[in-house]
This record gives structure tokens, C-alpha cells and sequence, in this order.
């Protein structure tokens, strides 16, 4: 860098005609009359001398450069220009010194002016060079650019600091250096770490994007779903970075092998799913042409239950492209709705028809709840009742059942007062009593014999066949009873 290595000091090109040349070392002496050094502090610079202003440098205030909250305390390093003779001096025939702890180390020679400028000359360039080592830790700390390249250019300034041609405090410049050298390492460091971190959070990610779609393709049959979700991946994928090539070309591949096998087993889906559409068109439009032929039927009963199965057949044959089985289901739908339509019509006219019959039968209903069931010609008159009710005809649908339940309780009122009469009248009945308790006696003299001679089973059989003719003893004399 020029402020280390130059021989030349830029001074040169804007010194007056009638000053000496300036040199690093040597060359003619200073004016005739000064002193073998200096020791005061410069003034401002003269017209005659100028030089670029030198930017203020961030520890002009003696406050360190904040480092990592682990580092130690940064040295500061004051600015030479304040007090220049401070850290050197120039002796009589110009040579310019700088202080050192081992002594003094010539850096250069001033022959453009007093000593006192040569002084502040090589402070300011001194000055220089501090500002440019606060601008390094400045923007190390401030975490802006590259701390990598903050560490090279540190080291750089830092190796040639022993031959830099500056007056100044080169050791706490050097220790400032050193300092910072420590903490562009620990930056370069965390960084590192920092971004080894980040590959591995990266690499991680990319995994488990390649583990969801690896399952997406062996396991999904929500095809949207999991078609919009892979291409979400593969957005995010397109966004994970820091990944090394070699890791992130076996992680695509995986990705993409991922992929293909979903695409083809959807593909091979859809293809199923085609084929089962186009079955169930095949039968959707022949049971359409079915239902189009019945529509015109007017066998009632056996067409509608085959209407009825028709139906279940077009459940049970799937479902075609949507297109096709609307239109298809429109005409199966219409076939159906013009049969039933048919017949509605047809059995409300047949009702209109019956209406009349209803109220005839309804009349008879009226004549036969008047009969009286004790008189022995009722059945008589019950049956010239049935035989005009078969007369009469039909009825309306909804008045079957209720007709034909009032005229078979009339029919079972009836009959129940014709038996009571006869088992009234039955001239056997008194004889049907005799005889089972006759029965009854005889059985129970077998069985009591029976058990005199010791044979227990036949005196059993004998008390099971009296016990039996006892129930029917009993139902017979109640019988007689209830006349």
C-alpha cells in the first residue's frame, strides 16, 4: 500500500517552484538557520503545502470499536497529526525519524519546507493509515462486508508496518492491528460455523422435502392435492440454499425420482378411471335405451318394478365422464319420469272411475253393521251383502284396505254368533262329557292296578293318558257350560 511501501511522498507534484525536492532519505539539507530538530507542533498547513483533509478516524474519541461480546477490550491508538513531534522528529539535513521503543528508525527526508511541516507531513500519513485500520474495525463491527477479506487486509497493513514511512505510535498502531487480526479470525469464524450451521439446516430441509414427496408418490390418491403440493416443494426447493453440489445433485435426484413415480402411478390412474368411465357409459346408455322402450308400457306392475331395477343397475354401473352421464342420466331420467307420469294419470282417472263403487260398497258397509248377529237367518244377509259388494267393482286405491277391514269384521262378528249357537244347540256335547269322563276313570283304574303289581312304567303311561283326557274332559264340560 502506498501509505507502507512509497518512497515518494505525493507532496512532490504540489510543492512550489522554489522548494527543494523532497526524498526519504538524504538529499539537501534544510534552509540555512534551523535547528537540528523539532519539537514543536506543526501548524496548519500553508498555502503552499496542501494536502487532502484526512477524514476524522471512529477512535478519535478514545472509545474501542465494540468486538464479539466474547473478545477483550480493543486498544485505541490517538491520531499523530495532534502532536507530531511527539513520535519523531527531523534533523538537520531533513531526515525524518520516528520514535521506537528500541530506538529511532528513519523513515524518510524532507526537503519541501520547514521541519515542522515534514513533521506533520509524515504524522498526517501516519494519520492515514489509522483511519484506514478504523474503517476495517469499524465495518468488522458494524458486521458490513466481507469479514474474510476485513482479516487480509488487516494482516496485510500489519506485515508491513515495520517498514512503513509515517510518524506516529506504530506500536499501539501495531497492537490495534493485532487486536483486530484477532477479531476478524473470531468473525471469519462464527461465520464459518454460521454458515456450516445454515448447509446443515439447508441439507436437512431438502431431506425432508425429498422423504414428503417419496411418500407423496408411493402413498397419495388425492391427486390435486398432492400434485399441488409437489410443485409447492419444488417452489421451496428452488429457494434452499447453501447446499453442496454433490449432496444437492443425490437430493434432485431422489426429488425428481420422487416425481416420476407419482406421475406415473396418477397417470396410470386416470387411465383406470378412464376405462371404468367408459364401461359404465357402455351400460349407462343401454339402460337409457331400455328405459326409453318402457317408457311407452302399460303394463304397470311388472314395468315399474323393472324401472325399480333398472335403477339399481345404473348405481351399480359407475360413473362415466361427467358430460356423458348427465346426458345419459337426462334421458334415463325422462323414459322414467314419462312412464310414471303415464300411470299417475291412468290410476287417477281409474279412482275417478272407482269413486262411485266406493260409496256403493260403503252402503252395503252401513247395511250389514245393522244386521243382528243373534238372528239365525244373519248369514243369510250377510251373504246377499257379499255377493253385491263382488258386484260392485273396483275402488279407489286408498279405499281397499279400509273397506275390506269393516266388511271382515262384520264377516267375523257374524260367524263368532254362529258358533256360540251351535255349541248351544249341540245335542252331543252331553255325550262327549260322559264318554271323557269315562275315559278319564278307566285310565285311572289302569294305572292304580298297574302300580298294585309293581310295573311303574305302565302305571305311568296309564296317568299320562288320564292327565290328557282331563284337558279334554275340562274343555268339554265349559263348553256345555257357556250355552
Amino acid at each position: 500500500m502506498d501509505h507502507l511501501g512509497s518512497d515518494h511522498l505525493s507532496a512532490q507534484s504540489e510543492r512550489h517552484p522554489d522548494d527543494e525536492r523532497v526524498t526519504d532519505h538524504g538529499g539537501p539539507g534544510v534552509e540555512p538557520g534551523g535547528t537540528d530538530e523539532v519539537e514543536a507542533v506543526p501548524s496548519e498547513p500553508s498555502p503552499l503545502h496542501p494536502h487532502k483533509p484526512v477524514p476524522p478516524a471512529p477512535q478519535s474519541t478514545g472509545h474501542p470499536v465494540p468486538g464479539p461480546p466474547h473478545a477483550a477490550p480493543v486498544p485505541t491508538v490517538s491520531p499523530a497529526s495532534t502532536q507530531p513531534a511527539r513520535w519523531g522528529r527531523v534533523d538537520r539535513e531533513g531526515t525524518v525519524y520516528v520514535r521506537m521503543p528500541d530506538g529511532e528508525r528513519a523513515i524518510g527526508s524532507w526537503q519541501a519546507g520547514g521541519p515542522a511541516e515534514g513533521l506533520a507531513h509524515f504524522a498526517r500519513r501516519f494519520d492515514d493509515l489509522l483511519t484506514e485500520v478504523e474503517l476495517l474495525a469499524a465495518r468488522l463491527a458494524a458486521g458490513g462486508g466481507e469479514p474474510r477479506q476485513t482479516l487480509t487486509s488487516a494482516r496485510t497493513l500489519r506485515e508491513g508496518l515495520g517498514e512503513a514511512h509515517v510518524v506516529g505510535d506504530l506500536v499501539g498502531l501495531g497492537a490495534r492491528l493485532d487486536a483486530l487480526i484477532t477479531l476478524a479470525e473470531q468473525a471469519v469464524g462464527a461465520q464459518r460455523a454460521e454458515r456450516d450451521a445454515q448447509r446443515t439446516a439447508a441439507v436437512r430441509r431438502k431431506e425432508e422435502l425429498v422423504a414428503e414427496a417419496e411418500t407423496l408418490a408411493t402413498e397419495a390418491t388425492q391427486w390435486k392435492q398432492a400434485g399441488d403440493r409437489l410443485k409447492a416443494i419444488l417452489d421451496e426447493w428452488r429457494t434452499v440454499r447453501g447446499v453442496d453440489r454433490k449432496t444437492d445433485e443425490q437430493l434432485w435426484k431422489r426429488f425428481s425420482k420422487a416425481r416420476e413415480a407419482f406421475n406415473r402411478r396418477r397417470g396410470s390412474h386416470f387411465a383406470d378411471l378412464d376405462r371404468q368411465r367408459a364401461t359404465a357409459r357402455a351400460r349407462k346408455e343401454e339402460l337409457a335405451l331400455e328405459a326409453e322402450k318402457l317408457a311407452d308400457s302399460d303394463d304397470w306392475g311388472p314395468t315399474a318394478a323393472r324401472f325399480r331395477d333398472l335403477m339399481i343397475e345404473w348405481k351399480a354401473a359407475g360413473r362415466a365422464q361427467k358430460d356423458a352421464d348427465d346426458a345419459l342420466w337426462q334421458r334415463f331420467r325422462t323414459a322414467q319420469d314419462a312412464f310414471f307420469a303415464r300411470r299417475s294419470r291412468t290410476f287417477s282417472e281409474r279412482d275417478a272411475e272407482f269413486g262411485a263403487n266406493a260409496a256403493a260398497k260403503r252402503a252395503l258397509l252401513d247395511e250389514a253393521e245393522k244386521i243382528d248377529v243373534a238372528d239365525p237367518d244373519a248369514r243369510a244377509a250377510l251373504r246377499s251383502i257379499q255377493e253385491r259388494w263382488e258386484a260392485v267393482g273396483k275402488v279407489p286405491r286408498d279405499d281397499i284396505r279400509p273397506l275390506e277391514a269393516r266388511i271382515r269384521a262384520i264377516e267375523e262378528r257374524v260367524r263368532e254368533a254362529a258358533d256360540q249357537q251351535w255349541r248351544r244347540t249341540d245335542p252331543e256335547a252331553e255325550a262327549r262329557v260322559a264318554q271323557f269322563r269315562e275315559r278319564v276313570t278307566q285310565f285311572e283304574a289302569q294305572a292304580a292296578k298297574a302300580r298294585a303289581a309293581g310295573d311303574v312304567k305302565r302305571a305311568a303311561q296309564a296317568d299320562s293318558q288320564a292327565e290328557q283326557w282331563r284337558e279334554w274332559l275340562a274343555t268339554a264340560e265349559r263348553a256345555v257350560q257357556q250355552r
